[in-house]
């Protein structure tokens, strides 16, 4: 209940803020649960992708380090959020997205790069919905990167792609995930071209997490 009413209430801050956003191919989106994943280029296209995959409901992975604070570690179980160390994820950082998927409420938000400032994509994606048995689903964000830009009124707009199904026989070698990583690029890039043909995600901040 409470992932529903703040969904509501940043939806109507944001449509104050910024005014509506364009979601492009809502219809490709799965009835049942999915790994979403995208490139991470600012701290709050998490939020839009979730906004335009409403109504489903998403959990999402969350440094730890957040969870120190009462406040945010109470926010964040609240919205299906869950703890990973990053610089040494071990075995729950795969166990419980899995377990999550599996029980089909939820599907889950990922940055296969898994920073705002890396291009690199990395496997765990691939590994969890594979083990799920869920599809992944390619997102893109595009639109103002920082909360003060969105108030320029800038058009966002976030477009799903054909959702990528993983071969249970597929094994995620590296070549296995060197084949799962270039579908989901060659993904994002197709929806960044039919978006914007000029498009060029710069980083604006140039900050290492």
């Amino acid at each position: 209940m409470f992932y529903s009413f703040l969904r509501g209430l940043i939806r109507a801050i944001l449509f104050l803020v910024n005014g509506r956003a364009t979601y492009l191919h809502r219809e490709d989106l799965p009835d049942g649960p999915y790994v979403l994943v995208g490139p991470h280029r600012t701290w709050f296209d998490p939020v839009y992708f979730a906004l335009a995959a409403s109504p489903r409901k998403f959990s999402f992975m969350a440094k730890e380090e957040l969870f120190q604070n009462p406040i945010f570690r109470w926010l964040l179980y609240h919205v299906n959020g869950f703890s990973v160390n990053r610089d040494h994820p071990g075995p729950s950082a795969i166990k419980t997205p899995v377990r999550i998927l599996r029980q089909g409420d939820l599907s889950l938000i990922m940055f296969p790069s898994g920073s705002r400032h890396s291009a690199e994509l990395k496997g765990g994606a691939a590994v969890i919905a594979k083990m799920a048995g869920v599809p992944l689903v390619p997102a893109v964000y595009q639109g103002p990167l920082t909360f003060k830009r969105l108030f320029s009124h800038k058009n966002v707009t976030v477009a799903f792609g054909t959702p990528i199904t993983i071969d249970r026989k597929l094994k995620l070698n590296e070549e296995g995930q060197a084949q799962i990583e270039k579908q989901m690029q060659a993904a994002f890039d197709k929806l960044d071209q039919e978006i914007d043909p000029n498009f060029h995600y710069v980083d604006v901040t140039g900050k290492k997490d």
